[in-house]
């Protein structure tokens, strides 16, 4: 299948079928944490992989957490710091997302939300093209897929643009393209 809005809207449909719930954390994640590294985390949505386990390790060993802040389709991801317990208010695309006046962070380390992936580290994501532009912006940033194994697709055919992750974490298995 290669019309990816079909695709998207099957996958969805897998995931929502799952349901929502916290992912292991594992333990290659663990093994790369350093203090005062910034951690891209989110806030999931629907039946996203919730990485709230993740975010309390990384917080444990020190490191900052930012959360993606997104203002339209257009616009690119600003990674902006959060505090366990702040605040978030609804953004775009109902996204729970910091103050944008919180100070923006190049990440480490960026934990992707999924539609779907494949075995070769490419990625579907919500098509506005959001996280392939932040891959863009921090080439150094260790890109980690999250999601259910439900969400795994054969092959997909990669665009152009589009940036490989380094890891797909699922709640059965750590994935390394």
């Amino acid at each position: 299948m290669t019309d990816k809005r079909a695709l998207r809207a099957r996958m969805r449909a897998v995931r929502d079928a799952h349901g929502p719930g916290l992912l292991p954390v594992a333990r290659p994640f663990l093994d790369r944490l350093l203090p005062h590294q910034i951690v891209a985390a989110y806030h999931p949505l629907g039946a996203e992989a919730d990485p709230a386990l993740w975010v309390e390790a990384a917080l444990h060993a020190g490191a900052t957490i930012a959360l993606p802040h997104v203002t339209d389709r257009a616009s690119p991801i600003r990674f902006l710091q959060w505090s366990h317990g702040q605040d978030l208010s609804i953004g775009a695309f109902g996204l729970h997302q910091p103050s944008p006046d919180a100070p923006e962070c190049a990440p480490d380390i960026i934990l992707t939300p999924l539609v779907g992936f494949d075995r070769r580290g490419n990625r579907l994501g919500q098509g506005a093209g959001h996280y392939d532009r932040a891959f863009a912006a921090h080439p150094d940033a260790w890109r980690v897929g999250i999601a259910w194994s439900v969400q795994e697709i054969d092959a997909l055919v990669p665009d152009s643009w589009d940036i490989p992750l380094h890891a797909i974490a699922t709640e059965s298995e750590w994935i390394i393209p």
